[in-house]
């Protein structure tokens, strides 16, 4: 009972927050939110085919790729359609596709799940490092279809005018959403079985785990948070291309789900907020700084040099990332009882 109403109490505070900022911080404090918001939603949702599920799988980015454009080409009018099409005239389906903003990120997450679940047949047939070669390519695969086909997605020249409808109540809210709908599969019957997969899949097979159908359901369910936060970063950035979803965006999830800790969904989102916010915080680094009286001169990309070491020297001293596999209660009660001992 008293963990059921800590929980409702942070929910409460988390949401009291989301508002807040929503109405009182300035607009480059929001933007750094709603960078951190849609990262948390992609980097959970990764997590739990990544970490939880333990399947080497790169096709974020892919995914993300999906949900954007379908929520983008939703979202725009018909005629702004006709005007945006340069190369080729839009496809009579694409003309027809429109709804409001929750339907289309909706639509977007369940046609990634879809996507998802006719990939998972051809995917998991394999493991490891061929598993992260198939998904690789499914993430170029993607990324080359919006290119190649304008009548479908304006080509290389992406969408642009996409209605702005994300905000950081939108976007903190989904983040939410998505933290606690993967810690709850993570202590659910379906988090165990994902957990015995990861560790020793041959095992849970013989234990008669249908390892197939858990590994395609994380699959699906991470496509689907996937999906939806792209179509958030879509109609966030109101504008879309398919530069903006190559390798390096999947490479990004990574770090911070590796250095958060594989399998814990505390440590992904205090890695997130760590990874995306210091690409700001660490911004002045690149810019002229005055030090004991002497003028550095500015110095274009110093800020990674010196977040690529932060990373090394964390990672040295938590091999295993900032969690581990372990949740805020779980390392909460572990620091405690050592205090006791």
């Amino acid at each position: 009972m008293k963990n059921t109403i800590i929980k409702i109490a942070l929910i409460l505070a988390t949401l009291g927050f989301i508002i807040y900022a929503h109405s009182h911080f300035d607009s480059y404090l929001l933007s750094i939110l709603n960078n951190i918001g849609i990262f948390a939603i992609l980097a959970l949702s990764y997590n739990l085919i990544n970490g939880v599920t333990g399947q080497f799988s790169l096709e974020p980015n892919g995914f993300v790729a999906i949900g954007a454009y379908m929520t983008a080409l939703f979202l725009i009018p018909a005629d702004t359609k006709t005007d945006m099409f340069a190369l080729v005239d839009p496809a009579p389906v694409i003309l027809a596709m429109h709804s409001s903003f929750l339907p289309a990120i909706i639509i977007g997450g369940v046609t990634a799940s879809f996507i998802a679940l006719l990939l998972s047949f051809p995917v998991f047939r394999v493991r490891g490092d061929y598993l992260a070669i198939v998904t690789l390519g499914f993430g170029f695969i993607i990324r080359i279809f919006a290119m190649n086909n304008p009548a479908y997605t304006n080509g290389a020249m992406g969408l642009n005018d996409i209605p702005d409808n994300s905000n950081f109540l939108w976007i903190g809210s989904v983040a939410l959403i998505t933290f606690i709908v993967m810690l709850h599969i993570v202590y659910s019957k379906f988090g165990r079985a994902m957990k015995a997969v990861r560790d020793d899949e041959d095992a849970a097979l013989a234990m008669g785990i249908n390892t197939f159908a858990i590994k395609t359901t994380a699959f699906m369910t991470s496509a689907f948070f996937e999906g939806v936060g792209g179509g958030l970063l879509a109609s966030f950035l109101t504008t879309i291309s398919p530069d903006q979803f190559t390798f390096l965006l999947t490479f990004q999830l990574l770090i911070i789900i590796v250095l958060g800790g594989l399998g814990s969904m505390s440590g992904t989102l205090l890695a997130t907020i760590l990874v995306m916010g210091s690409m700001e915080w660490l911004r002045f680094l690149d810019d002229d700084m005055v030090i004991f009286g002497m003028h550095t001169g500015a110095h274009p990309g110093m800020r990674m040099v010196i977040f690529a070491i932060l990373l090394i020297i964390m990672m040295l001293f938590a091999r295993k990332g900032l969690f581990g596999d372990r949740e805020f209660p779980e390392l909460f009660a572990k620091i405690k009882q050592r205090f006791k001992s």
